[in-house]
């Protein structure tokens, strides 16, 4: 018997909606489990920021470093954007990623063929569809120095910098060559080498880790654009993609696409090993959408999905988490639908209505 303590920062939006489904669910399964789960909740994003005057505060990162793994459901919001960047909600999601070193951001793209024909391309295309992009979550872009908006003579200049060392590349492209290895043994590294010397780099370090210790892996380099038209009009061409930390986030929403919403993506970011315990943090792809927060009709389905992740990845609970998986395909089997994935012919179900779907077919799976 286990007992593990997992932090559940719930954000903003539709936020605490989500992250209510998985307490639910993992109510159930400490109810028919000896492994049991507890949550402890902290602030981040915008809420943070209103009750702290921080996006993220120091006691959540305190609480961050003491759980077995984190669950996050969403940061940002219209009421926010005025603040200065340093104080936006993102900004908070972006600092916890740095504290905890979590370079390493796993974003599986899966469609279930019971949602096929959501999807905006034809459903020969993406049926059983199974992609795994691996982002690069702690450098480039978004983190580079020099960045700022700063007031010339006569004009304004906004600057952020690319950047990467060959140990960060080094890092993600292990992970990566270590994950194909355990699927198709093919793997799709995406830069833009043609014009962007920090991705040169990032196409040598890579071939350079293919060919001394991954030999077997059938590796192959694309530029991002070629790689963002490849994922709509051949998407199964791909099954691990290894990126940069803007790459990624970009492609990651365009495989979104694929699976007909950004409600059924979900995601998890690792860190590295010390002393026998990894930083992970596991989140659904979407954002906030303050736009419907309240109403009870966000789909929760990529939450769900990314507790189901944790559960494997972090607790090694990898038979709960295919329960949890194969739960959520046989309730979309019998026409069950938020409505971001509803057609004319779906029952139409809430937030926590389909929780509750999802939590009664694990029962019938125990």
């Amino acid at each position: 018997m286990t007992n593990n303590n997992i932090l559940i920062l719930p954000g903003d939006g539709i936020g605490p909606e989500i992250c209510n489904e998985v307490i639910k669910l993992n109510n159930f399964l400490n109810n028919n489990s000896e492994d049991k789960i507890s949550f402890s909740n902290a602030l981040i994003g915008g809420i943070a920021y209103d009750k702290t005057g921080s996006p993220l505060p120091q006691e959540t990162i305190k609480l961050a470093k003491e759980s077995d793994a984190i669950l996050l459901g969403a940061v940002g919001g219209y009421k926010w954007e005025e603040l200065d960047i340093s104080l936006r909600p993102e900004k908070g999601l972006l600092s916890i990623r740095k504290e905890l070193d979590l370079f390493a951001n796993l974003r599986p793209a899966i469609v279930f063929n019971e949602l096929a024909d959501s999807s905006a391309l034809k459903k020969e295309i993406i049926s059983d569809l199974d992609i795994l992009i691996i982002r690069e979550l702690t450098g480039g872009i978004y983190f580079g120095e020099p960045r700022g908006i700063y007031t010339k003579d006569d004009y304004r200049e906004g600057i952020n910098t690319l950047r990467y060392t060959d140990k960060e590349i080094i890092r993600i492209a292990k992970v990566a060559f270590n994950i194909a290895d355990k699927r198709k043994k093919i793997l799709c590294s995406v830069d833009k080498a043609n014009v962007l010397e920090s991705t040169e780099l990032w196409r040598e370090e890579v071939q350079k880790i293919r060919n001394s210790d991954f030999s077997n892996i059938h590796l192959e380099h694309m530029y991002v654009d070629n790689a963002a038209m490849q994922l709509i009009s051949n998407p199964k061409k791909f099954d691990v993609i290894l990126t940069t930390n803007m790459f990624g986030d970009i492609l990651s929403d365009i495989a979104a696409t694929l699976t007909g919403s950004l409600g059924m993506l979900p995601s998890a970011s690792l860190g590295e090993q010390h002393n026998g315990k990894m930083y992970a943090l596991y989140e659904p792809v979407h954002g906030s959408a303050p736009d419907i927060a309240g109403k009870n009709i966000a789909n929760p389905i990529a939450m769900i999905l990314s507790f189901a992740m944790m559960l494997e990845i972090s607790l090694n609970r990898k038979q709960d988490a295919d329960n949890i998986r194969k739960s959520i395909q046989n309730v979309l089997s019998e026409n069950f639908r938020t409505s971001d994935i509803s057609s004319s012919k779906s029952n139409i179900v809430s937030t926590s209505e389909m929780g509750d779907l999802i939590i009664k077919k694990l029962s019938d799976e125990l």
